[in-house]
Parts: structure tokens; sequence; C-alpha cells
């Protein structure tokens, strides 16, 4: 880092959680931005592109409950900035934003690069610097904020004494031991406590459902089983009765896809053409076992379409309330960094927003 003043406030890391920080405190100090990437670029994914920005709840411990690492540190955090103050925030920069029937925020356009073009536009204060920065150094800042996100190298904090959770990635898609018909998609699939969307790919199984049992399971060791419900209560017999001589593989197509209703029944050893009338108790049980049960040996996670990790510096090491460190003074922690992730549907922004507004009211309650 280059001579600056002590007056002066050091952000490592571009990302929202930076960026929203340096938003604060670019008023009252002179902040400069440090990242060898571009400022918010990774905002531009999320939400598939459209920037999920936050995710309609209210309360502050039930949204807390969507993080399964973090939910407690995040009382605080979340009591002081909300998702109301989210929405009233881009609402200032010009990010007019909407609710879809899922509770999930977007802005109006849809559009991340217009998030972050808007988001830029409100940074006219801040200084970016194209540099990486490996140690921290005192002698230049007063206040130094990491914010380096969850792919990034934690070398520079384990060089001050600080305690880092090895990484694991969450929110991703599970590699199998089985092969799946790729391109599949079925909703409403039911595992873990959870409900939604899953999808076959080449590699295992994907989509939201399976994003959700990622996180869940994101410190587990592999391999491990997780069961899918595909039909709840499925009255099976009544259906057999209802279509005599309808071949079995039609009458699950019905109800599943049918590449995937003849995949189930080659697992179960069933012949696919076999009549209704035929399927005997045991083959109706069997079958009624893999569409209410369907167990499936998890090997461990896919590499593409990761949107965050597990992991990061240890929570106790950092005071709730000010984001600052308890081990070294005059640093604090935002977004990522930390040891929280959420599930989908913009709880990981919202850590980013939140806990950059706690470290910058800190830093401005400390001038």
């Amino acid at each position: 880092m280059e001579q600056e003043s002590i007056s002066k406030v050091a952000i490592i890391g571009a990302g929202p959680a930076g960026c929203m920080c340096a938003y604060f405190l670019q008023n009252c100090f002179d902040v400069t931005i440090y990242d060898y990437g571009s400022p918010l670029r990774t905002l531009l994914p999320t939400g598939g592109g459209r920037c999920n920005l936050a995710f309609a709840e209210y309360d502050f411990k039930e949204l807390a409950k969507n993080y399964y690492r973090g939910e407690k540190f995040l009382y605080s955090v979340f009591s002081r900035f909300s998702t109301f103050d989210t929405i009233n925030f881009f609402n200032k920069i010009g990010v007019e934003t909407y609710t879809q029937e899922d509770n999930r925020i977007f802005p109006l356009s849809n559009s991340s690069k217009d998030v972050r073009n808007k988001f830029l536009k409100a940074l006219n204060r801040v200084k970016f610097k194209k540099e990486l920065i490996s140690e921290i150094n005192f002698d230049k800042y007063k206040y130094v904020v990491v914010a380096i996100g969850g792919h990034s190298s934690y070398s520079l904090l384990k060089k001050i004494g600080h305690t880092i959770v090895s990484p694991k990635p969450s929110l991703v898609g599970l590699i199998t031991d089985e092969k799946f018909p790729v391109g599949i998609s079925i909703k409403n699939v039911a595992s873990c406590g959870f409900v939604d969307d899953i999808l076959f790919t080449h590699e295992g199984i994907s989509g939201p459902l399976i994003y959700k049992i990622s996180s869940l399971n994101a410190r587990k060791e592999f391999p491990y089983k997780i069961s899918l419900d595909f039909c709840g209560d499925i009255d099976l017999q009544k259906l057999l009765n209802d279509n005599p001589h309808k071949s079995i593989k039609n009458l699950l197509s019905e109800i599943l896809p049918k590449k995937f209703a003849q995949h189930l029944l080659d697992r179960a050893g069933i012949f696919v053409d076999e009549k209704s009338h035929n399927i005997n108790s045991v083959q109706k049980n069997t079958i009624l076992k893999y569409l209410n049960s369907y167990e499936i040996l998890v090997k461990g996670t896919s590499k593409n379409g990761e949107v965050v990790t597990s992991g990061g510096v240890l929570l106790d090491e950092v005071d709730s309330r000010t984001m600052q460190s308890k081990i070294v003074p005059n640093l604090y922690f935002c977004g990522e960094v930390l040891d929280i992730d959420g599930l989908c549907g913009g709880f990981n922004l919202q850590n980013c927003w939140s806990t950059a507004f706690v470290a910058a009211q800190a830093i401005l309650g400390n001038r």
C-alpha cells in the first residue's frame, strides 16, 4: 500500500461487502479499495444475471435462520441493518426493486449490470487501486477493512494470528455415484426438510433443492447418502387400478419425465412395458420406495457453478456488534470472508450489505 495518512481507510476487496462499506465511509474518510480485479465483478452472475439483492423477510431472527453458519452471530447485525434497509439503500442510489412470489427481491431492471453501474456511480469519492494485497500494513492506515470474499487466499489473515475455518463449497451441484439421464428437471422434490426443483447433470444432480442440501451438508464428509421424494403421498394402487392396460412406464410418465420414469424402473428391476394390472404387491412397494425415498450416494461437489463457500474467519474472533477483530485493533471484516454462508435467495448478499454497514458505523463511531 502506498503512503497514506492515518485518517484514511483501506478496504481490501472490491466485492459487494467492500463497496457497501466504502459507500458509508466515503463522506468522512478518504477511502481506498484494493483489488486485483474489476469492482463488483462478483455481483454480475448473482440471481442468474438478474441480481437477487435480498429476501423479503423482515424479522431479523427469522432471516438469520437461513444461515447454517453464522445464525446467532447475525442477530445483532440484522437488527441494525435489515432487509428493509437494503431496499432503502438501493432505492437511494437509483435501483428500484420488486419482490417475487417466492419473496426474492430483484431490481426492476432485472439486470446485475444496471445495479453494478449505479452502485459504482454512487461511490464517487472512493479510490480504486488494482493491486493484490499480501499483507496488512497499519503504518499507512488507521483502519483496515478486509472484504476479500470466500474464494480468496486467507494467508494475510493467518499471518496476523486469525484462525481460518477451512473453506468448503456450498450452494453447489453434487457429483453422484449413479448416472442419470442428463438435462431432466423435476419440480417440487422433497429432501432434508426442503421442497424445490432438481436438475440431472452429466456429473450428478443440481438445481435449487440440491444447492440447499449442499449448503446443509457443506461440512459433511464424503461420501454420504441423500433421499429424494418425488411424489409425496401418491396413491399408486389407485393409479394402477384406474389404468390396468397402460404400461407401467407410461403410467409413471404421467407424474415424472418419461426418461426418468424409465430410469427409475430400470433401477427397480421392473420391466418398463409391464402392464399395470400385472404389477404385484412386491413390485408396487418397490416402485413406491423409489418414488418416495430414492437414495443417492453423493461423492463430491461440482466445480462448475459454485456460488459461495462455507468457511472463513472464525466468528469467535470477531465482535458482532462492530465487525472488529478481537485480535488486531482497528481491523474489521465484512461479507463472505467471515465464516457465514446462507441459502439461495439473496441471503449471502444480505450478509454482505449488513456486515458492511455495521463495520462502517463502528469506524465512524471511532473517528
